[in-house]
């Protein structure tokens, strides 16, 4: 009788553990940024890395971008889709605030497609 209802349970489990999808997903677990900008100052054509605070506010939501240490880009918007404005302070460059930038899902959204950008900074 034990075995029955061990086996019962056993094929339980086993059954609901089948999924009904016929296409189930199989994303990746690698982490993709939606935005990743570059700033150039518009006198020289410099990359510019230092100095700056890079901002991405879509709505109410906002967060600080970041930067990689040695590289020349700044990362945002990671796994998040929206329409997100970019603003940039300095004290050696005037404010920059962007045209809205969209972020979308890819097809199988499973990820965000990254926005590669470059904008130029006006000096002081």
């Amino acid at each position: 009788m034990m075995k029955n209802f061990i086996l019962f349970l056993t094929l339980l489990v086993l059954l609901s553990c089948n999924s009904d999808d016929p296409n189930p997903q199989n994303c990746t677990e690698v982490y993709v940024f939606g935005l990743n900008i570059t700033f150039k100052d518009a006198n020289t054509q410099a990359i510019i890395t230092d100095g700056i605070t890079v901002t991405a506010k879509d709505g109410s939501y906002q967060e600080q971008l970041t930067r990689i240490e040695d590289s020349d880009y700044f990362l945002g918007a990671g796994e998040r889709e929206g329409t997100y404005i970019i603003e940039v302070t300095s004290n050696n460059y005037q404010t920059f605030i962007s045209n809205p930038i969209l972020v979308d899902k890819t097809e199988d959204n499973c990820h965000v497609i990254t926005r590669i950008l470059e904008f130029q900074l006006t000096p002081n």
